[in-house]
């Protein structure tokens, strides 16, 4: 049987910003691997990418950001729009995939092709994201997607790197769950450019409602953008469709935010934080790579765990050593070709 040719990084791209459903799950799935092409993909990916409008949805797993987000689908649907959505999940300690499957919480949209849905397993990241979603997000930008939607882990309130890929920050809570409580210890109040309390049916609401916007108060005194965070009600899963409230007023109230950072010129600084996060992640993801791979076929890195076993040094001195070692040969070897090319 023939070997299927695969598609060069160029072909990829091309079929993506067509719109090719297919190709844009392969690049993911290079993504999540940290494929040898990621970065060959990723140059041709991202002059296309940006034009977005970013959501993300944090809060604690249980608070209904999944029914919210079917919500906001079919509302940006019902306008034409195309939505990208990215769930980041629990891994499999096995795997490394995804344990929750979008099919099974976004399966009314999964026939939808101007709906392009995403699980992606958190890997041991914390923060609530995936390593590779800055990366997946720009590639749904890419495929033309108008609005894209991130669902983060939902694992806890640690989960504040979503401000570094989304524009609009919405954070999740609901009534007797001891979010409102959490919250506050937190510091992700901070971070939350539209508050959601869903369930607002339960009891316990108004008592929630309260605390929240004494904490409300506390956290706009923190931000510096001049953005007074609103706080909605909403009830997200209902037997009757005259029983859901506030997805409306969800939906108004995250285009007035951006409309807020497009009138204001915030939006220059939301992409510039995100390019920064994003530098950071490569940066790191690069050193890494060619750190580990200096020490390849070396037998250091297991010499370097037995002496920190054995308690003769220690994590950070290592990493001391191996950065003075590695750097300085990079260094010599940049001089060297810079010389010949001068030559």
């Amino acid at each position: 049987m023939a070997k299927t040719r695969s598609d060069s990084p160029e072909e990829m791209v091309q079929k993506l910003l067509a719109g090719d459903r297919r190709a844009a799950a392969r690049t993911i799935t290079l993504m999540e691997n940290q494929s040898e092409k990621n970065n060959q993909v990723m140059k041709l990916v991202y002059p296309h990418a940006g034009k977005s409008m970013v959501i993300g949805l944090t809060g604690s797993g249980g608070s209904g950001k999944s029914s919210l987000i079917n919500h906001l689908i079919r509302r940006y649907r019902d306008q034409g729009k195309r939505v990208g959505v990215v769930a980041v999940d629990p891994s499999s300690p096995f795997s490394g995939g995804a344990l929750l499957g979008d099919r099974i919480r976004f399966q009314a949209h999964s026939m939808d092709d101007g709906v392009y849905i995403r699980s992606m397993g958190s890997r041991g990241y914390l923060g609530g994201l995936a390593r590779s979603t800055s990366d997946v997000v720009r590639i749904m930008e890419a495929m033309g997607n108008d609005v894209v939607i991130v669902e983060t882990l939902g694992a806890g309130q640690d989960e504040v790197d979503i401000i570094h890929v989304a524009q609009t920050c919405v954070l999740v809570l609901t009534p007797n769950m001891g979010d409102d409580i959490q919250a506050m210890k937190a510091g992700i109040m901070e971070i939350a450019d539209i508050i959601v309390l869903n369930k607002a049916d339960l009891d316990g609401a108004i008592l929630c409602l309260r605390s929240l916007e004494a904490t409300i108060q506390f956290a706009i005194s923190q931000r510096e953008d001049g953005w007074v965070s609103p706080l909605i009600s909403t009830v997200a899963s209902a037997a009757k469709t005259e029983d859901l409230q506030g997805i409306n007023e969800l939906m108004k109230t995250i285009r007035d935010h951006q409309e807020y950072l497009h009138e204001s010129r915030a939006i220059d600084e939301v992409q510039a934080k995100r390019i920064e996060q994003e530098l950071g992640l490569v940066f790191k993801d690069e050193v890494q790579k060619f750190i580990f791979k200096g020490l390849k076929g070396t037998g250091k890195k297991r010499q370097y765990i037995k002496a920190i076993f054995e308690g003769r040094t220690d994590p950070y001195s290592v990493v001391e050593e191996v950065l003075s070692t590695f750097l300085k040969v990079g260094a010599k070897v940049n001089e060297t070709s810079g010389s010949k090319k001068h030559i």
